[in-house]
């Protein structure tokens, strides 16, 4: 029984999962973007702070370094500082703050983000589909180019064109397909795990009667020796 409740509440999550992954799948993607963009602010503000931090250190160091060059030379300690600073300073964190740059855009424009990725998407599947219709005009001029050849690019041309209209729906579209797909496991999931439960109790109830219908011959074979003795 503990095994139909488990699978059950698995189910019901993978119909729940689905469901809100279909009826918000838009608001999903949005969310989606921010938290990406918040790992990648996070990460690179890390790297900036360590790089303060080291910088820090490497500062104290060139100062101890550059005491101690004076006392033992009697050189400039300043140059000496200077020297020492540039020789063991960190280099400055640039990918790192590249990423607190894209992880900001990210975070605080999803929407706007999401539909520059995919107009530039659209363009590259629009130009593709395009390309691909001149070098089958090219083949013409020396062979016949059959209907599915052609059919290929204009599917790619359609769905470039989809996506320059409607960005956020087609970036949104995996989100359907993957909720719709929770949803038809999580029902799969129940129905089978029923199914499984029921066949598991009638076996256990088969077994049941055969052990019943064994014992009772036994002793009826018992009670027949008995007679003939």
């Amino acid at each position: 029984m503990r095994i139909l409740q488990s699978s059950i509440v698995r189910a019901v999550c993978a119909c729940v999962v689905g469901y809100l992954l279909v009826m918000y799948r838009t608001e999903m993607l949005q969310w989606l973007t921010i938290a990406i963009g918040a790992l990648f602010f996070v990460s690179g503000l890390i790297s900036v702070i360590m790089y303060y931090v080291e910088k820090r250190k490497a500062e104290r160091t060139a100062e101890q370094l550059a005491t101690i060059a004076e006392m033992r030379d009697g050189a400039d300690a300043p140059e000496d500082k200077r020297d020492i600073l540039r020789s063991i300073k960190p280099t400055f964190p640039l990918v790192g703050l590249g990423s607190m740059i894209l992880g900001a855009i990210l975070s605080m424009m999803p929407s706007t983000f999401i539909n520059g990725v995919m107009y530039v998407l659209a363009a590259i599947l629009i130009l593709g589909a395009i390309n691909q219709y001149f070098n089958l005009s090219g083949i013409l001029k020396i062979s016949r180019v059959p209907f599915i050849y052609w059919l290929f690019p204009t599917i790619i041309l359609l769905a470039g064109i989809y996506m320059l209209v409607n960005p956020l729906e087609s970036m949104a579209m995996p989100f359907r397909i993957l909720g719709w797909c929770l949803i038809l496991y999580g029902v799969v999931e129940c129905i089978n795990s029923i199914k499984i439960y029921k066949a598991k109790k009638d076996y256990e109830k088969a077994q049941q009667r055969l052990e019943e219908t064994t014992t009772t011959s036994m002793e009826d074979n018992i009670e027949d020796a008995e007679i003939v003795e």
